[in-house]
Protein backbone atom coordinates (compact mmCIF):
# COMPACT_ATOMS: atom_id res chain seq x y z
CA UNK A 1 0.00 0.00 0.00
CA UNK A 2 1.40 3.45 -0.88
CA UNK A 3 2.53 5.64 1.99
CA UNK A 4 1.02 8.74 0.41
CA UNK A 5 -1.62 10.34 2.62
CA UNK A 6 -5.01 10.28 0.88
CA UNK A 7 -6.55 13.60 -0.04
CA UNK A 8 -9.90 12.53 1.36
CA UNK A 9 -11.29 9.82 3.60
CA UNK A 10 -14.64 8.18 3.03
CA UNK A 11 -16.59 10.94 1.31
CA UNK A 12 -20.00 10.01 2.65
CA UNK A 13 -18.81 11.04 6.09
CA UNK A 14 -17.83 14.50 4.87
CA UNK A 15 -20.76 15.07 2.50
CA UNK A 16 -23.67 13.26 4.12
CA UNK A 17 -26.53 12.20 1.85
CA UNK A 18 -29.70 10.34 2.79
CA UNK A 19 -28.85 6.65 2.94
CA UNK A 20 -30.23 3.30 3.88
CA UNK A 21 -27.82 0.72 5.26
CA UNK A 22 -24.92 2.69 3.82
CA UNK A 23 -26.46 3.03 0.34
CA UNK A 24 -27.11 6.49 -1.10
CA UNK A 25 -30.70 7.49 -1.73
CA UNK A 26 -31.61 10.19 -4.25
CA UNK A 27 -35.26 11.21 -4.14
CA UNK A 28 -35.84 8.04 -2.12
CA UNK A 29 -34.31 5.74 -4.72
CA UNK A 30 -31.07 3.76 -4.56
CA UNK A 31 -28.28 4.06 -7.13
CA UNK A 32 -29.04 0.73 -8.82
CA UNK A 33 -32.70 1.63 -9.08
CA UNK A 34 -31.86 5.00 -10.62
CA UNK A 35 -29.56 3.36 -13.17
CA UNK A 36 -32.30 0.89 -14.03
CA UNK A 37 -34.59 3.84 -14.76
CA UNK A 38 -32.15 5.97 -16.75
CA UNK A 39 -31.01 2.87 -18.64
CA UNK A 40 -27.22 3.23 -18.61
CA UNK A 41 -24.07 4.48 -17.03
CA UNK A 42 -22.57 7.00 -17.10
CA UNK A 43 -25.40 9.21 -15.92
CA UNK A 44 -26.11 12.46 -14.12
CA UNK A 45 -28.97 12.40 -11.60
CA UNK A 46 -30.42 15.63 -10.22
CA UNK A 47 -32.64 15.86 -7.14
CA UNK A 48 -35.48 18.32 -7.76
CA UNK A 49 -36.54 18.39 -4.09
CA UNK A 50 -33.07 19.40 -2.94
CA UNK A 51 -32.97 22.16 -5.57
CA UNK A 52 -36.33 23.46 -4.37
CA UNK A 53 -35.21 23.40 -0.74
CA UNK A 54 -31.99 25.30 -1.52
CA UNK A 55 -33.83 28.01 -3.43
CA UNK A 56 -36.63 28.38 -0.89
CA UNK A 57 -34.18 28.58 2.00
CA UNK A 58 -32.26 31.37 0.26
CA UNK A 59 -35.42 33.29 -0.66
CA UNK A 60 -36.55 33.20 2.95
CA UNK A 61 -33.34 35.00 3.95
CA UNK A 62 -33.03 37.52 1.12
CA UNK A 63 -34.70 40.92 1.31
CA UNK A 64 -38.00 40.76 -0.57
CA UNK A 65 -36.71 43.45 -2.89
CA UNK A 66 -33.88 41.23 -4.11
CA UNK A 67 -34.67 39.28 -7.26
CA UNK A 68 -33.08 35.83 -7.54
CA UNK A 69 -31.98 34.77 -11.03
CA UNK A 70 -30.66 31.37 -12.09
CA UNK A 71 -27.54 31.35 -14.30
CA UNK A 72 -28.10 28.67 -16.93
CA UNK A 73 -24.38 28.21 -17.57
CA UNK A 74 -24.21 26.15 -14.37
CA UNK A 75 -26.63 23.54 -15.73
CA UNK A 76 -28.84 24.18 -18.78
CA UNK A 77 -30.63 20.81 -18.79
CA UNK A 78 -34.12 21.86 -20.01
CA UNK A 79 -36.09 19.85 -17.43
CA UNK A 80 -33.94 21.25 -14.62
CA UNK A 81 -34.29 24.82 -15.91
CA UNK A 82 -38.04 24.35 -16.17
CA UNK A 83 -38.12 23.22 -12.54
CA UNK A 84 -35.91 26.04 -11.28
CA UNK A 85 -38.00 28.57 -13.22
CA UNK A 86 -40.93 27.80 -10.94
CA UNK A 87 -39.04 29.21 -7.95
CA UNK A 88 -36.76 32.04 -9.13
CA UNK A 89 -37.59 35.52 -10.43
CA UNK A 90 -35.63 35.26 -13.65
CA UNK A 91 -32.84 33.64 -15.65
CA UNK A 92 -29.40 34.69 -16.84
CA UNK A 93 -28.04 33.38 -20.13
CA UNK A 94 -24.87 33.62 -22.19
CA UNK A 95 -25.69 32.23 -25.65
CA UNK A 96 -28.45 31.81 -28.21
CA UNK A 97 -28.84 28.17 -27.19
CA UNK A 98 -29.44 29.20 -23.59
CA UNK A 99 -31.83 31.91 -24.79
CA UNK A 100 -34.08 29.31 -26.39
CA UNK A 101 -34.00 27.10 -23.30
CA UNK A 102 -34.86 30.11 -21.11
CA UNK A 103 -37.74 31.23 -23.31
CA UNK A 104 -39.09 27.66 -23.51
CA UNK A 105 -39.18 27.54 -19.70
CA UNK A 106 -42.01 30.08 -19.67
CA UNK A 107 -40.06 32.82 -17.88
CA UNK A 108 -41.03 36.22 -19.26
CA UNK A 109 -38.45 37.72 -21.60
CA UNK A 110 -38.30 40.85 -19.45
CA UNK A 111 -36.95 38.67 -16.63
CA UNK A 112 -34.13 37.19 -18.71
CA UNK A 113 -30.73 38.85 -19.05
CA UNK A 114 -28.09 38.03 -21.66
CA UNK A 115 -24.39 38.50 -20.82
CA UNK A 116 -21.19 37.65 -22.67
CA UNK A 117 -18.33 39.60 -24.25
CA UNK A 118 -18.68 38.12 -27.74
CA UNK A 119 -22.35 38.13 -28.74
CA UNK A 120 -22.80 37.52 -32.46
CA UNK A 121 -25.11 39.64 -34.60
CA UNK A 122 -27.52 36.72 -34.82
CA UNK A 123 -27.58 36.46 -31.04
CA UNK A 124 -28.18 40.19 -30.69
CA UNK A 125 -31.02 40.05 -33.22
CA UNK A 126 -32.64 37.14 -31.36
CA UNK A 127 -32.26 38.87 -28.00
CA UNK A 128 -33.67 42.18 -29.24
CA UNK A 129 -36.55 40.47 -31.04
CA UNK A 130 -37.46 38.41 -27.97
CA UNK A 131 -37.27 41.38 -25.58
CA UNK A 132 -34.66 40.08 -23.13
CA UNK A 133 -32.26 42.48 -21.42
CA UNK A 134 -28.82 42.68 -23.02
CA UNK A 135 -25.90 43.23 -20.66
CA UNK A 136 -23.76 45.40 -22.94
CA UNK A 137 -20.05 44.66 -22.59
CA UNK A 138 -18.43 47.38 -24.74
CA UNK A 139 -19.06 50.71 -26.43
CA UNK A 140 -18.98 48.99 -29.82
CA UNK A 141 -21.64 46.54 -28.70
CA UNK A 142 -23.79 49.45 -27.49
CA UNK A 143 -23.64 51.04 -30.95
CA UNK A 144 -24.29 47.68 -32.57
CA UNK A 145 -27.40 47.08 -30.46
CA UNK A 146 -28.73 50.55 -31.23
CA UNK A 147 -28.25 50.00 -34.98
CA UNK A 148 -29.94 46.59 -34.92
CA UNK A 149 -32.84 47.92 -32.84
CA UNK A 150 -33.54 50.57 -35.48
CA UNK A 151 -33.33 47.99 -38.26
CA UNK A 152 -35.76 45.74 -36.39
CA UNK A 153 -37.98 48.67 -35.42
CA UNK A 154 -37.70 47.48 -31.82
CA UNK A 155 -36.53 49.28 -28.70
CA UNK A 156 -33.77 47.12 -27.17
CA UNK A 157 -33.52 46.83 -23.39
CA UNK A 158 -29.94 47.08 -22.18
CA UNK A 159 -27.94 47.19 -18.99
CA UNK A 160 -24.33 48.31 -18.85
CA UNK A 161 -22.00 45.64 -17.56
CA UNK A 162 -19.41 47.34 -15.38
CA UNK A 163 -15.85 46.16 -14.83
CA UNK A 164 -15.12 47.69 -11.40
CA UNK A 165 -11.65 48.44 -10.11
CA UNK A 166 -12.14 45.89 -7.30
CA UNK A 167 -12.40 42.12 -7.35
CA UNK A 168 -14.11 39.40 -5.36
CA UNK A 169 -11.33 38.30 -3.04
CA UNK A 170 -10.77 34.57 -2.45
CA UNK A 171 -12.82 33.81 -5.54
CA UNK A 172 -12.31 30.65 -7.54
CA UNK A 173 -12.70 32.64 -10.74
CA UNK A 174 -12.20 36.42 -10.71
CA UNK A 175 -14.15 38.36 -13.34
CA UNK A 176 -13.44 41.98 -12.45
CA UNK A 177 -10.65 44.34 -11.42
CA UNK A 178 -7.78 45.24 -13.71
CA UNK A 179 -7.95 44.59 -17.43
CA UNK A 180 -10.78 42.18 -18.28
CA UNK A 181 -12.67 41.03 -21.36
CA UNK A 182 -15.86 41.38 -19.34
CA UNK A 183 -17.78 44.62 -19.15
CA UNK A 184 -16.86 48.27 -19.52
CA UNK A 185 -14.27 49.78 -17.20
CA UNK A 186 -16.03 51.68 -14.42
CA UNK A 187 -14.21 54.94 -15.21
CA UNK A 188 -15.76 54.95 -18.70
CA UNK A 189 -19.33 54.46 -17.51
CA UNK A 190 -20.15 58.14 -16.65
CA UNK A 191 -19.46 59.30 -20.21
CA UNK A 192 -21.47 56.41 -21.64
CA UNK A 193 -24.41 57.19 -19.36
CA UNK A 194 -24.34 60.79 -20.56
CA UNK A 195 -24.36 59.62 -24.18
CA UNK A 196 -27.35 57.28 -23.84
CA UNK A 197 -29.74 60.04 -24.91
CA UNK A 198 -28.43 59.78 -28.47
CA UNK A 199 -29.45 56.12 -28.68
CA UNK A 200 -32.88 54.57 -29.00
CA UNK A 201 -32.62 52.17 -26.08
CA UNK A 202 -34.42 51.25 -22.89
CA UNK A 203 -31.80 51.62 -20.13
CA UNK A 204 -32.49 48.97 -17.47
CA UNK A 205 -29.55 49.64 -15.15
CA UNK A 206 -26.14 48.24 -14.27
CA UNK A 207 -24.66 44.75 -14.10
CA UNK A 208 -21.65 44.37 -11.78
CA UNK A 209 -20.31 40.82 -11.58
CA UNK A 210 -17.05 40.22 -9.70
CA UNK A 211 -16.40 36.47 -9.49
CA UNK A 212 -17.61 32.97 -8.74
CA UNK A 213 -17.20 29.91 -6.46
CA UNK A 214 -16.50 31.83 -3.26
CA UNK A 215 -16.85 30.28 0.21
CA UNK A 216 -15.71 33.39 2.09
CA UNK A 217 -18.76 35.32 3.27
CA UNK A 218 -16.61 38.28 4.36
CA UNK A 219 -15.24 38.59 0.83
CA UNK A 220 -18.72 38.52 -0.70
CA UNK A 221 -19.97 41.06 1.85
CA UNK A 222 -17.06 43.38 1.03
CA UNK A 223 -17.77 43.02 -2.70
CA UNK A 224 -21.45 43.82 -2.14
CA UNK A 225 -20.55 46.90 -0.13
CA UNK A 226 -18.22 48.10 -2.87
CA UNK A 227 -20.80 47.26 -5.54
CA UNK A 228 -23.52 49.32 -3.86
CA UNK A 229 -21.12 52.21 -3.37
CA UNK A 230 -20.01 52.10 -7.01
CA UNK A 231 -23.59 51.87 -8.28
CA UNK A 232 -24.57 54.85 -6.12
CA UNK A 233 -21.65 56.84 -7.51
CA UNK A 234 -22.31 55.96 -11.16
CA UNK A 235 -26.07 56.46 -10.98
CA UNK A 236 -25.98 59.68 -8.96
CA UNK A 237 -28.58 62.04 -10.41
CA UNK A 238 -30.07 59.31 -12.61
CA UNK A 239 -33.42 57.79 -11.71
CA UNK A 240 -34.66 56.41 -15.02
CA UNK A 241 -33.57 52.78 -14.57
CA UNK A 242 -35.12 49.64 -13.12
CA UNK A 243 -32.44 47.44 -11.59
CA UNK A 244 -28.92 46.76 -10.42
CA UNK A 245 -27.54 43.27 -10.96
CA UNK A 246 -24.93 42.61 -8.26
CA UNK A 247 -23.82 39.27 -9.69
CA UNK A 248 -23.36 36.08 -7.73
CA UNK A 249 -20.27 34.31 -6.46
CA UNK A 250 -21.83 31.98 -3.88
CA UNK A 251 -19.78 28.78 -3.75
CA UNK A 252 -20.35 25.24 -2.54
CA UNK A 253 -17.85 22.99 -0.71
CA UNK A 254 -16.08 20.42 -2.84
CA UNK A 255 -12.90 19.42 -1.07
CA UNK A 256 -11.62 18.30 2.31
CA UNK A 257 -11.44 21.32 4.62
CA UNK A 258 -14.04 23.33 2.70
CA UNK A 259 -16.72 24.93 4.87
CA UNK A 260 -20.19 25.80 3.67
CA UNK A 261 -20.79 29.45 2.86
CA UNK A 262 -22.29 31.56 5.66
CA UNK A 263 -25.27 32.78 3.64
CA UNK A 264 -27.02 34.28 6.67
CA UNK A 265 -24.22 36.84 7.09
CA UNK A 266 -24.45 37.80 3.41
CA UNK A 267 -28.23 38.23 3.40
CA UNK A 268 -28.09 40.21 6.65
CA UNK A 269 -25.61 42.57 5.01
CA UNK A 270 -27.94 43.01 2.03
CA UNK A 271 -30.74 44.06 4.38
CA UNK A 272 -28.38 46.65 5.90
CA UNK A 273 -27.19 47.92 2.52
CA UNK A 274 -30.75 48.59 1.40
CA UNK A 275 -31.24 50.69 4.52
CA UNK A 276 -27.96 52.48 3.85
CA UNK A 277 -28.88 53.31 0.24
CA UNK A 278 -32.50 54.49 0.23
CA UNK A 279 -32.19 55.52 -3.44
CA UNK A 280 -32.20 51.82 -4.33
CA UNK A 281 -35.19 50.81 -2.23
CA UNK A 282 -37.63 51.24 -5.11
CA UNK A 283 -35.36 49.48 -7.58
CA UNK A 284 -34.82 45.79 -8.27
CA UNK A 285 -31.62 44.37 -6.88
CA UNK A 286 -30.82 41.21 -8.83
CA UNK A 287 -28.53 38.46 -7.64
CA UNK A 288 -27.62 35.73 -10.14
CA UNK A 289 -26.59 32.30 -8.92
CA UNK A 290 -25.98 29.01 -10.67
CA UNK A 291 -23.73 26.54 -8.90
CA UNK A 292 -25.08 27.44 -5.44
CA UNK A 293 -28.65 26.57 -6.44
CA UNK A 294 -28.04 23.24 -8.19
CA UNK A 295 -24.47 22.05 -7.56
CA UNK A 296 -25.14 20.03 -4.42
CA UNK A 297 -28.27 18.45 -5.89
CA UNK A 298 -26.50 16.40 -8.57
CA UNK A 299 -24.46 13.22 -8.73
CA UNK A 300 -22.46 11.62 -11.54
CA UNK A 301 -22.51 7.83 -11.71
CA UNK A 302 -20.14 5.58 -13.62
CA UNK A 303 -19.60 1.82 -13.41
CA UNK A 304 -16.41 -0.05 -12.57
CA UNK A 305 -15.48 -2.08 -15.65
CA UNK A 306 -12.05 -3.24 -14.49
CA UNK A 307 -9.97 -3.44 -11.33
CA UNK A 308 -6.22 -3.76 -11.56
CA UNK A 309 -3.03 -3.55 -9.55
CA UNK A 310 0.03 -1.69 -10.81
CA UNK A 311 3.17 -1.74 -8.69
CA UNK A 312 1.39 -1.56 -5.39
CA UNK A 313 -1.40 0.80 -6.52
CA UNK A 314 -5.03 -0.24 -7.02
CA UNK A 315 -6.97 1.20 -9.94
CA UNK A 316 -10.67 1.17 -10.60
CA UNK A 317 -11.32 1.74 -14.32
CA UNK A 318 -14.76 3.17 -15.07
CA UNK A 319 -16.92 3.82 -18.12
CA UNK A 320 -17.16 7.51 -17.26
CA UNK A 321 -14.54 10.19 -16.88
CA UNK A 322 -13.33 13.64 -17.91
CA UNK A 323 -15.31 13.58 -21.19
CA UNK A 324 -18.46 13.90 -19.05
CA UNK A 325 -17.16 15.54 -15.88
CA UNK A 326 -14.17 17.72 -16.71
CA UNK A 327 -14.20 19.73 -13.43
CA UNK A 328 -13.93 16.54 -11.37
CA UNK A 329 -10.83 15.55 -13.34
CA UNK A 330 -9.13 18.75 -12.19
CA UNK A 331 -8.92 20.22 -15.69
CA UNK A 332 -11.41 23.04 -15.22
CA UNK A 333 -9.50 25.72 -13.36
CA UNK A 334 -7.87 23.78 -10.51
CA UNK A 335 -4.24 24.73 -9.99
CA UNK A 336 -3.62 21.61 -7.90
CA UNK A 337 -6.00 18.72 -8.49
CA UNK A 338 -8.19 17.80 -5.53
CA UNK A 339 -10.71 15.01 -5.15
CA UNK A 340 -14.43 15.64 -5.29
CA UNK A 341 -16.40 13.66 -2.70
CA UNK A 342 -16.79 10.08 -3.92
CA UNK A 343 -19.01 7.19 -2.82
CA UNK A 344 -18.81 3.53 -3.81
CA UNK A 345 -22.24 2.00 -4.33
CA UNK A 346 -22.72 -1.75 -4.70
CA UNK A 347 -24.51 -2.85 -7.86
CA UNK A 348 -26.90 -4.86 -5.76
CA UNK A 349 -27.35 -6.08 -2.22
CA UNK A 350 -24.98 -9.05 -2.09
CA UNK A 351 -26.70 -11.44 0.30
CA UNK A 352 -23.70 -13.74 0.20
CA UNK A 353 -21.36 -10.98 1.24
CA UNK A 354 -20.65 -10.54 4.89
CA UNK A 355 -21.45 -7.20 6.43
CA UNK A 356 -17.80 -6.89 7.40
CA UNK A 357 -16.82 -7.07 3.72
CA UNK A 358 -19.33 -4.32 2.91
CA UNK A 359 -17.41 -2.11 5.34
CA UNK A 360 -13.93 -3.02 4.10
CA UNK A 361 -11.92 -0.02 2.94
CA UNK A 362 -9.07 0.34 0.49
CA UNK A 363 -6.95 3.02 -1.14
CA UNK A 364 -7.83 3.35 -4.82
CA UNK A 365 -7.24 5.62 -7.76
CA UNK A 366 -10.29 5.81 -10.00
CA UNK A 367 -9.82 6.53 -13.70
CA UNK A 368 -11.93 6.80 -16.81
CA UNK A 369 -11.68 5.03 -20.17
CA UNK A 370 -9.82 7.75 -22.07
CA UNK A 371 -6.26 7.30 -23.31
CA UNK A 372 -4.82 10.12 -21.21
CA UNK A 373 -3.47 10.24 -17.64
CA UNK A 374 -5.63 13.35 -17.14
CA UNK A 375 -8.72 11.13 -16.99
CA UNK A 376 -8.82 10.77 -13.22
CA UNK A 377 -12.01 10.58 -11.16
CA UNK A 378 -10.29 10.17 -7.78
CA UNK A 379 -6.65 9.94 -6.74
CA UNK A 380 -5.52 7.69 -3.88
CA UNK A 381 -8.72 7.84 -1.87
CA UNK A 382 -9.71 5.62 1.03
CA UNK A 383 -13.07 4.23 -0.05
CA UNK A 384 -15.33 1.24 0.46
CA UNK A 385 -13.84 -1.79 -1.27
CA UNK A 386 -15.25 -2.06 -4.78
CA UNK A 387 -15.64 -4.84 -7.32
CA UNK A 388 -16.19 -4.87 -11.06
CA UNK A 389 -19.82 -3.93 -11.68
CA UNK A 390 -20.12 -1.61 -8.68
CA UNK A 391 -20.81 2.10 -9.13
CA UNK A 392 -18.62 5.13 -8.49
CA UNK A 393 -20.73 8.11 -7.47
CA UNK A 394 -19.29 11.62 -7.63
CA UNK A 395 -21.19 13.99 -5.35
CA UNK A 396 -21.49 17.79 -5.70
CA UNK A 397 -21.97 17.30 -9.45
CA UNK A 398 -25.10 19.30 -10.23
CA UNK A 399 -23.23 22.21 -11.84
CA UNK A 400 -20.66 22.48 -14.61
CA UNK A 401 -20.91 18.85 -15.59
CA UNK A 402 -22.04 17.60 -18.98
CA UNK A 403 -22.03 20.91 -20.86
CA UNK A 404 -18.70 21.98 -19.35
CA UNK A 405 -17.02 18.81 -20.61
CA UNK A 406 -15.60 17.55 -23.94
CA UNK A 407 -18.34 14.97 -24.41
CA UNK A 408 -17.18 13.93 -27.89
CA UNK A 409 -13.57 13.35 -26.81
CA UNK A 410 -12.37 10.04 -28.28
CA UNK A 411 -15.90 9.17 -29.40
CA UNK A 412 -17.07 7.54 -26.18
CA UNK A 413 -20.86 7.24 -25.63
CA UNK A 414 -22.65 10.33 -24.38
CA UNK A 415 -23.87 10.64 -20.82
CA UNK A 416 -27.56 10.66 -19.91
CA UNK A 417 -29.26 13.04 -17.49
CA UNK A 418 -32.34 12.60 -15.32
CA UNK A 419 -34.19 14.90 -12.93
CA UNK A 420 -35.93 12.94 -10.17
Amino acid sequence: MPNKTPLRTHSAELFPYPNQDGHLLIAGKGITELINIVGQTPAYIYDRQQISQTINSLLEQLPTQVQLHYALKANPMPALVQHVANYVHGLDIASHGELLIALNSGVLAENISFAGPGKTEQELVAAISSGVCLNVESENELKHVDRLGKQLNTLPTIALRVNPDFELKASGMKMSGGAKQFGIDAEKIPNILQSLAQYQLNFAGLHIFCGSQNLNSDAIIEAHQQTFALAAQLLHGIDDYQSINIGGGFGIPYFAGDKALNVEAITHNLHELLKQYPQFQQKKITIELGRYLVGEAGIYISQVIDKKESRGKTYLVCDGGLHHHLPNSGNFGQVIRKNYPVHISKKQAHKTRAHTEEREMEYVTIVGPSCTPLDTLADNMLLTKAAVGDYVVILQSGAYGRTASPENFLGHPHVKEMLV
